[in-house]
Formats: structure tokens, C-alpha cells, sequence
């Protein structure tokens, strides 16, 4: 077990991680929060010297899948070198403790380490019957108020926590509602994803951990730079969408040939998030490149916004001979739906998405 008064810097250097390796993480690191490379050494100042923070993580309506995520990483990574920098003291799936015991090691972390220690969530609060989720015999909406009351900020890991997720979704049988509607005092920063990206989990903690802070959020609480844009606007099929060549099934020469799968119910144009760059598996691929169209998990209410095979809009066929209009189109079409997309995140609305009707641009000219 990893001592408490360790220092990252302290920690590295027992586990023979030169100080060049150190530097270059420092500046993968600055590279990943969107910072200039003069940020490196400040990085790695800040991480040197610092004691391991305090993480307590709460499990409540979800699948594991967050946790699964982050420890999806080789070594050394990005992933693993941030996860030992912290001291996790709480993690139900995670930790040698059990019973009485576990819950003790939450309650002296949080005594030890009042008002400094982060509390990351992962899954929905249910606020129907209490019994629908509790641990060690206390609500989780309790155990939320509890652990919230002396932390520094909330992490909500995954769109569970974040938005609701699925348990959110209707009919909603159990009342989930996302973190932010029962924490209203605390700064929260919102993580999306079904799971989201290991990188992306990590550089936030590793954010804190430099300036003390939180990382600039967008208006749905999430990292600027990780849900900036859409994943439509950095996939690599976009060329193919420009030119109006969509997959017309999962199996015909088009998605054979890497295609758009647009037209198969692809909710990138919609979906803000950093799968198309930073991708999954130490960056080995996406949904998208595995051959599956965005189902917009990072999005709230995305299991409700209608199948995940159909097109964000109904489109009208084409005759031959149109390219240039089925170009124009489709640049269109992709403008319109990234606008009304955010439109619709500005607004909080719910429900399916649709864009307005627009031409077709999935007819190849006949040659």
C-alpha cells in the first residue's frame, strides 16, 4: 500500500520512473488540457510536490463501466501514473476492505481530510423507495450529502452521474436524477460517457492537482477542451460525408469501404466529445472506426432520443447527376445540425432531436 505522506514526485522515484519520462508526461499532460508546452514544468512542480490528494469514489446506480475505463491503461500511461498519484481511499469495487471496515476507511478520509479531499461519482441517485440503492444500509442520496458536505469538488464520472444516464431514461421507475440536482454548494464538473475516454477521466484529476482548480466547463458543466466540438466535425469519415458517400447498411461495399454511417443513425454531428481523437485502448480506435455509428452517450438524454439506426433527419432521395448539390447539401446539413444541436443543449430540452429537413446527399454520381 502506497504510503499517505508520499509525494508524486517521492512515489515516482521509488518506482524508477527517470525524471526525462516524468517531463514527458508533464507535457503529454499540458498537450491533452489544451495548454501551451511552457506549461510542462509548472506541471510538473505542482505534481512533484504535492501530497497525494484524498479521492473518495461513490458507486451508486451504475455498471462498473467508469471504473473498468480508467483501469483500462497500460504502463506506464497517462491513466496509471495519475491513478497512483492519487490516494483512493474509498472505491467499493476497488478496495481490500469490506463491511464495517470500508465504511470506517471512508470516514477517516473524510475526517483526515476535511474540506480537501475530491469526491468522484459514478452512477445516478435514486430518490424513489430508498431501498432501490443503498450501501451498508444508507440511501445513496444520504451517503451523497454525507460525503459531499466536506469535500473540495465533485468529479461525476460518466453520463450516469452526470446527466442521469440510463436509469434517467424513461420510464425512470427508480427517480435517478443526476448528481448536480442534489449538490447545488459544491463546484462539479461533469464527465460524460458510457463509459468516458481514460484520458480524459485522468487529466481532469490531474488539472486539480496542478492549479487547484477545476478545468473552464461548457454550459452542461463538462471540460471545454475534452467537449468542445462535435465528434462529426474530427472523424475521420467526414471527407466521405462531404462527398455524400454514405453506408446504406452495415454490411455493403460503402461501410465496407469506411463510408459515413450517417445515414445508419450516427449521432456525431450532435455529440460533443474527444472519442475521434483521443479514441480508446491506449488510442487504438472508436465506436466509429470499430464500424458503429455515435449513439451520443456523452449527451443528456440519449437513450431517449429515438433509435440509434435512424438519421438524425429524414432526408429526400436525390436524382443523378447532383453531386455539387449533394456536396452543398451535406455542408449544410452538417452546419445545421451541430448548431441546433447546441441550440438544444443551451436550452436543457429533451426528447428526440431532429434537424430541419434537408436534401439528401447520399446519391453518388453516376458515372
Amino acid at each position: 500500500m502506497i504510503r499517505r505522506q508520499q509525494t508524486l514526485g517521492e512515489r515516482l522515484e521509488e518506482r524508477g520512473i527517470s525524471r526525462r519520462s516524468f517531463l514527458k508526461f508533464c507535457t503529454t499532460t499540458a498537450s491533452l488540457l489544451a495548454l501551451p508546452p511552457a506549461f510542462a514544468p509548472r506541471i510538473a512542480e505542482a505534481l512533484e510536490s504535492q501530497r497525494r490528494p484524498s479521492v473518495i469514489w461513490l458507486s451508486f446506480q451504475e455498471c462498473t463501466g467508469c471504473s473498468e475505463s480508467i483501469l483500462r491503461a497500460g504502463s506506464p500511461s497517462i491513466e496509471s501514473l495519475i491513478f497512483e498519484a492519487i490516494s483512493l481511499d474509498y472505491h467499493e469495487t476497488l478496495q481490500a476492505a469490506a463491511g464495517h471496515q470500508a465504511e470506517a476507511a471512508r470516514e477517516q478520509a473524510m475526517a483526515e481530510n476535511m474540506g480537501k479531499y475530491l469526491v468522484v461519482v459514478d452512477g445516478s441517485v435514486p430518490l424513489g423507495n430508498p431501498g432501490f440503492s443503498t450501501v451498508a444500509g444508507q440511501s445513496n442520496v444520504e451517503t451523497l450529502k454525507q460525503v459531499a458536505k466536506g469535500a473540495a469538488a465533485v468529479i461525476c464520472m460518466g453520463t450516469c452521474s452526470a446527466f442521469g444516464g440510463i436509469p434517467y431514461a424513461k420510464p425512470n421507475p427508480t427517480g435517478a436524477v443526476p448528481v448536480s440536482e442534489i449538490i447545488t454548494d459544491k463546484p462539479i464538473v461533469n464527465v460524460p460517457g458510457c463509459p468516458p475516454i481514460p484520458a480524459v477521466m485522468t487529466s481532469v484529476i490531474a488539472h486539480y492537482i496542478t492549479f487547484g482548480s477545476l478545468p473552464e466547463l461548457d454550459d452542461l458543466g463538462r471540460p471545454k477542451v475534452f467537449y468542445g466540438q462535435n465528434i462529426h466535425d474530427r472523424c475521420y469519415r467526414r471527407p466521405f460525408y462531404e462527398r455524400g458517400q454514405f453506408a446504406q447498411s452495415f454490411d455493403d461495399e460503402g461501410a465496407k469501404a469506411g463510408w459515413c454511417l450517417y445515414k445508419l443513425g450516427c449521432k456525431g454531428p450532435t455529440t460533443y466529445n474527444a472519442c475521434a481523437v483521443l479514441k480508446w485502448n491506449e488510442g487504438t480506435s472508436f465506436p466509429i472506426e470499430a464500424g458503429h455509428g455515435c449513439l451520443g452517450c456523452s449527451e443528456p438524454n440519449f437513450w431517449d432520443k429515438g433509435s440509434f439506426y435512424a438519421p438524425l433527419s429524414t432526408a429526400t432521395e436525390l436524382g443523378s447527376g447532383t453531386v455539387a448539390a449533394g456536396v452543398l447539401a451535406g455542408a449544410v446539413l452538417g452546419a445545421g445540425a451541430g448548431y441546433a444541436g447546441r441550440k438544444m443543449q443551451e436550452k436543457g430540452k429533451t426528447g428526440p432531436f431532429e434537424a430541419p429537413p434537408v436534401a439528401d446527399a447520399g446519391q453518388k454520381e453516376n458515372s
